[in-house]
């Protein structure tokens, strides 16, 4: 696959030795390369192919079907983003996707409703949207226990992260990528970025082009399994974690011409946390005598940062 493979069942039940091992090679992933494989995650396989089969469906719909659900006021954050509208930071082409925003359903009665928008839903095509919320809380589920072990591995407590991403500000992006039609003047499919996030969860891809580009400056392949999710650190949790663990420069590279006319998708669940929660770097991560390399920030403060930086938000 390119990168090391985990069974979060170890951790969530196996024996005390079967967890600590769990989150020994978690950690050890996290900072060698920032990619991990997690096999016995917690979204099934039927859900799964659920999922895909009913975004392939919204894809299928007309262009002005799809245009009635994108509101640019939102920066992106629900519903619809077309075609080319975002790029990676640093770049001004726009990438070869388009792609739609499930967001938080908040629960009880958490004054933090009120910094969400609501979920947009699309009228023609009601399992998409049931589908899609379900997706969304088993992969925060999943997500939950990643955090945990994370939380131990770094010595915090195992519950740390639990109260910080209680309805989060997490988003499920399920992503198209076209068939390209002729030669792109630039862009990939999605050009070399880092996740802004705390931890990313990617559903396996229906083609290659997933690449992370590992300690020797090299671009590994990454190969989706059907069985298993890919989890990366974002660049919430390395700035968080004054940069022990890795947010790995990854892109979504342009399959081989004879392949062009074939559609990609993707989905990756980004688990962010509250807004107010601070990244300020953790003080156990940073060695004695040395002065922390990141500014204090919160989560909400770095999130605005980066959507203006990529083009979703003026």
């Amino acid at each position: 696959m390119g990168i090391p493979a985990v069974d979060l069942k170890d951790f969530i039940h196996g024996t005390p030795e079967q967890k600590a091992n769990f989150v020994k090679e978690l950690g050890k992933a996290y900072e060698d390369i920032g990619f991990v494989a997690v096999r016995n995650h917690l979204i099934d396989e039927t859900t799964v192919e659920k999922l895909y089969q009913e975004v392939k469906n919204f894809y299928d719909l007309p262009e002005e079907t799809k245009l009635k659900y994108e509101d640019k006021k939102l920066a992106g954050q629900r519903g619809y983003t077309s075609f080319g509208r975002e790029h990676a930071k640093g770049s001004n082409a726009g990438d070869l996707k388009e792609f739609w925003h499930f967001g938080q359903e908040v629960e009880g009665d958490d004054p933090i409703r009120s910094e969400y928008p609501d979920n947009i839903l699309v009228d023609e095509l009601p399992d998409f949207n049931e589908v899609g919320l379900k997706a969304y809380k088993d992969l925060e589920n999943s997500g939950r226990y990643m955090l945990r072990a994370i939380a131990i591995y770094l010595g915090l407590d195992e519950f740390y992260f639990d109260d910080k991403i209680k309805n989060g500000n997490s988003i499920l992006r399920p992503i198209h990528y076209p068939p390209i039609t002729s030669e792109p003047k630039s862009a990939v499919r999605a050009g070399q970025h880092e996740d802004i996030n705390l931890i990313t969860l990617l559903i396996g891809a229906s083609a290659d082009g997933l690449e992370v580009l590992n300690r020797q400056n090299e671009w590994v392949a990454v190969t989706a399994l059907s069985d298993h999710i890919v989890v990366n650190v974002g660049d919430m949790l390395q700035r968080h974690t004054n940069n022990k663990l890795k947010s790995t420069t990854h892109r979504v590279v342009n399959p081989a011409r004879e392949k062009w006319g074939l559609s990609r998708f993707s989905i990756p669940f980004f688990l962010h946390p509250r807004s107010d929660m601070r990244l300020d770097c953790l003080p156990s991560c940073i060695p004695a005598g040395e002065n922390a390399q990141w500014e204090p920030i919160s989560a909400g403060e770095f999130l605005d940062e980066r959507l203006a930086e990529i083009g979703l938000k003026k």
